[in-house]
């Protein structure tokens, strides 16, 4: 039984499971805005569109080994796969320390690759795509059900969540009469919500607002975007849910100990 295990090798273990879905993860991040399978065909160079071989899939290793290229065109691979894998694997190492063998374990990391994959997917593409988002709502409203933030938060958190940004994205429409945010937003935060509930939800709203109107200025002021130049605004939710889901109670916490 893992219990029976030496604390530092289940903590390894966890680590290399990480870097494992890690990998999958990549696979998702790459053939989802393509429409394509995440289950085959099997991995090969989007180059020369060579299957790759067993040890050329080892997470992070094989990148390492190869140099950052196909072993036959000898095409550079993006750093984004490693990045990707490493990123994972110290999510998995860290959930396993904080929350050990728990409901609660499985439903975090469960989101956290959710977030990870929605991050990469509309940094490069600004799409969030509904494989993700629906049935993560879904998920995270049934976990809802055996552990935090209880299944009323949850639904709270789907309704605020997705409602929320559904009526900003309305509001600026009618305003503008353009659309300022995405409907891939709205089912995105509903998602977050079903899984951390509707406090943290607020929570996370806020940050990726604030971290979304910082970078928004920087590109002003450096000249490198206008008013109008569309920020991945995916991206930030992602970042902002990951800190409301990890130091979110404790921020709420220190805030309502000052009210």
């Amino acid at each position: 039984m893992i219990q029976d295990l030496p604390p530092g090798v289940v903590l390894a273990l966890a680590v290399a499971f990480g870097a494992a879905v890690g990998s999958f993860l990549n696979v998702c991040i790459y053939r989802l805005p393509l429409s394509k399978s995440v289950v085959s065909p099997p991995s090969a160079c989007p180059t020369c569109k060579r299957t790759l071989v067993w040890y050329e899939n080892i997470p992070i290793v094989s990148y390492l080994v190869l140099r950052g290229r196909c072993r036959t065109c000898q095409t550079a691979i993006g750093p984004q796969y490693p990045i990707v894998e490493v990123l994972t694997a110290i999510m998995f190492g860290a959930a396993w320390w904080f929350y050990g063998p728990s409901v609660l374990l499985v439903s975090r990391l469960i989101f956290g690759c959710a977030l990870i994959v929605l991050f990469a997917i509309d940094l490069e593409h600004h799409l969030l795509p509904n494989a993700i988002t629906l049935p993560g709502i879904v998920a995270g409203f049934i976990f809802s059900f055996f552990t935090e933030p209880g299944w009323l938060s949850s639904l709270v958190g789907i309704l605020v969540g997705g409602g929320l940004l559904y009526a900003i994205a309305e509001a600026y429409y009618r305003v503008r009469h353009e659309e300022g945010l995405g409907m891939g937003d709205v089912k995105m935060l509903a998602m977050v919500g079903a899984f951390i509930g509707w406090q943290l939800t607020f929570l996370t709203l806020m940050m990726a607002s604030v971290a979304g109107s910082v970078i928004g200025i920087g590109l002003i002021v450096t000249k490198r975007g206008g008013m109008k130049y569309a920020l991945p605004f995916g991206t930030f939710l992602a970042l902002g849910a990951a800190a409301a889901a990890t130091v979110g109670p404790a921020i709420l916490h220190w805030y309502l100990e000052r009210l």
